[in-house]
C-alpha cells in the first residue's frame, strides 16, 4: 500500500482531503495530529517518516494570516519556507514525492491576462514572499514535487470568506465589499480532489501547477453570490481597496490559467459559482 502523509491535517484543506478520501474510500492516507506532525520539528518528522515510509506527502501546513505576517515575518518564514524545506529533505531521504500547496499571492497582480506557471513571481506582501521562498527551496531540494498554487480558498471548514460573509450577512443590514481585486474563488473540496487525482495519476511531470475553480470574479461579486445563493437579505456596496486599507497589500488581478494541470492530469475543473452552491448547501445541512 502506498501511504500518503498529510501535514496540516487539522486545517481547512486537510479536513477537505480527509473528507474526499473518505468519499473515495481511500484508506492509505495518514492524518497525524499537530503535535505529531509539526513541520518545524525535525526529530518528530524523522519519527513519522521512519514509521510510515510514505510514497507521497501533502503539505497543507502554512502560515496564512496575511496581514499578521507583515509584522511577524520571522514566524511566517519559518513555517512557509523552513517548514517546507524540512518536508522536502525528509521526502528526499525517504524517497517520497511532495505535493506542496502555494498561493496566487506569489504574483504582483498587475497582469491583464490569466497568469501561467512561467510568469515571473514578484510578491507584494510578506505572506506571498515567504510562500515563494517555500516554493523555491522545495524545488532546490527535491525534484520529485508538485507545487499547486491556489487562490481564495473556502469550504465548510475553518475560517474563510464564505463563512465570514454568511455570519456578517446575518448580523448586519448592509456591508461594504472590495470590488477592485479580481481573482477566482476555490472550493477546497475541489482542490483536495485535484491533489488526490494527481497522486493517483502517477504522472511524473513534476513542477509547478495552477489550480483554482473556473471563472473570474471580484470580492464584491463573490459576496453577492454568497448572499444570493443563501437567500441572505443584506444590502451590499462596492468599494475600492483604498477605502479599506490593510497592513498587507493584495494583488489587484491574480486570475490563474489552469490549462497545464487540466491537460497534464486530465482534470475537469468546476465553475466557481457551481462549487459555491455546493458548499452553501453543505453548510446548510450541518
Amino acid at each position: 500500500m502506498n501511504k500518503i502523509l498529510v501535514f496540516g491535517a487539522s486545517g481547512q484543506l486537510g479536513h477537505c482531503i480527509k473528507k474526499v478520501a473518505a468519499e473515495q474510500q481511500l484508506t492509505d492516507l495518514i492524518f497525524p495530529g499537530e503535535g505529531e506532525a509539526n513541520i518545524l520539528d525535525e526529530a518528530g518528522l524523522e519519527s513519522l517518516f521512519s514509521k510510515h515510509s510514505p510514497k507521497f506527502c501533502i503539505n497543507c501546513a502554512a502560515y496564512t494570516a496575511v496581514d499578521k505576517a507583515e509584522e511577524d515575518i520571522a514566524t511566517a518564514r519559518k513555517v512557509n519556507k523552513d517548514g517546507a524545506a524540512n518536508l522536502a529533505r525528509f521526502c528526499k531521504k525517504y524517497g517520497a514525492t511532495l505535493v506542496h500547496v502555494s498561493t496566487d499571492f506569489v504574483f504582483e497582480g498587475n497582469s491583464p491576462y490569466p497568469l501561467v506557471e512561467t510568469d515571473a513571481a514578484n510578491p507584494i506582501n510578506v505572506y506571498g514572499l515567504t510562500k515563494l521562498e517555500g516554493e523555491q527551496v522545495v524545488a532546490d531540494i527535491l525534484p520529485e514535487h508538485y507545487t499547486l498554487r491556489t487562490s481564495w480558498l473556502y469550504s465548510e471548514y475553518g475560517n474563510n470568506f464564505v463563512k465570514t460573509m454568511l455570519r456578517l450577512g446575518a448580523e448586519r443590514d448592509e456591508l461594504k465589499i472590495i470590488a477592485d481585486q479580481i481573482g477566482t474563488p476555490t472550493y477546497a473540496i475541489d482542490l483536495a480532489g485535484c491533489i488526490l487525482a494527481i497522486i493517483a495519476a502517477d504522472n511524473k511531470q513534476y513542477g509547478t501547477y495552477h489550480y483554482s475553480n473556473e471563472g473570474v470574479t471580484s470580492w464584491y461579486d463573490f459576496a453577492q453570490a454568497i448572499f444570493d445563493i443563501s437567500n441572505t437579505n443584506v444590502k451590499t456596496y462596492p468599494i475600492r481597496t483604498a477605502q479599506y486599507p490593510t497592513p498587507a497589500v493584495r494583488p489587484t488581478y491574480s486570475v490563474m490559467d489552469k490549462a497545464k494541470v487540466k491537460s497534464t492530469f486530465s482534470i475537469e475543473i468546476p465553475y466557481w459559482r457551481h462549487s459555491l452552491e455546493e458548499c452553501i448547501k453543505r453548510l446548510g445541512e450541518q
